[in-house]
């Protein structure tokens, strides 16, 4: 039985799908309540044994609460939990407003404590033949600090810091439950097109760097996340990006900023140069 936030699109639904595929019981959750119905549909259509839909806002902790004791009544057991669910924001620390960075928090990193939290007991008593695994998705910005993107990183750089110490905790008690942190990195989604972003920001011009630098689809991010639970992995770097990014900031340290600076500029050049020549 499996659980996944943020199903509503982008690697959530992929996940959904690939899940689907393989006869799972579902229960997914977005605050997209459109977006979940038809990922439900496709899912259940794709071979899902069943599939049960919920809008969950996982920045609110009854909500996750309610719909994790419910999930588990609902089915009888809970074996793998994705806390996938994310929200973006541009904006540099000047330009942020307070009730931005709290909304991004409340999304990305309370999310994943939520959802962490509140299935962890359910999956403490999951058959141990059918196995136990937590997923939280992180980013390849929670392994390098990215130019206006400060508060998204410290969100992913926090679940990365809170799935490593609960994994820890897990083995050090001799548990058989599993932690896979996701670093995806640019993935063909909505994300960026649908974020927020500081006043005075060209929004059009943001979206059109991620999408030059996007090179992975949401299905092979889904593929490499499953492989990675299903070999008992405790880090995926999704996408050659994210497997660079990680590389490059363990080998070089701050001396790798430059490269990722330069890769950056040359995208937004090639948008600039894209946008003049269709004026």
């Amino acid at each position: 039985m499996c659980t996944v936030t943020g199903a509503a699109s982008g690697i959530g639904r992929a996940l959904a799908f690939a899940l689907a595929e393989h006869g799972a019981q579902l229960a997914l959750s977005d605050v997209d309540a459109e977006g979940l119905g038809a990922t439900a549909e496709q899912a259940r259509q794709l071979g899902a044994e069943t599939v049960h839909a919920d809008v969950v806002d996982v920045a609110q902790r009854a909500e996750v609460q309610d719909w994790a004791d419910a999930t588990a009544e609902r089915f009888g057991r809970v074996n793998l939990v994705i806390n996938n669910a994310g929200v973006a924001l541009t904006a540099s620390v000047d330009e942020m407003e307070w009730a931005d960075f709290e909304w991004i928090m409340g999304v990305n990193f309370w999310g994943v404590a939520h959802g962490t939290k509140s299935f962890l007991p359910h999956l403490r008593r999951a058959d141990p033949a059918h196995g136990a695994h937590v997923v939280n998705v992180s980013s390849s910005f929670g392994l390098f600090g990215m130019p206006l993107r400060s508060a998204y990183s410290a969100t992913k750089y926090a679940v990365r810091g809170f799935s490593e110490s609960l994994r820890n905790e897990l083995r050090r008690e001799g548990s058989g439950i599993g932690v896979t942190t996701a670093y995806p990195g640019g993935i063909k989604t909505a994300i960026v097109r649908n974020s927020r972003a500081a006043r005075g920001t060209d929004r059009t011009e943001v979206a059109a760097v991620h999408d030059t630098l996007a090179k992975t689809s949401p299905e092979i991010a889904a593929r490499a996340i499953l492989t990675g639970v299903r070999r008992g992995r405790t880090r995926v770097c999704v996408g050659l990006d994210a497997k660079v990014m990680d590389l490059g900031t363990r080998l070089l340290g701050s001396a790798f900023e430059p490269v990722v600076h330069a890769s950056i500029e040359r995208a937004r050049s090639k948008v600039v140069r894209s946008s003049a020549r269709a004026l």
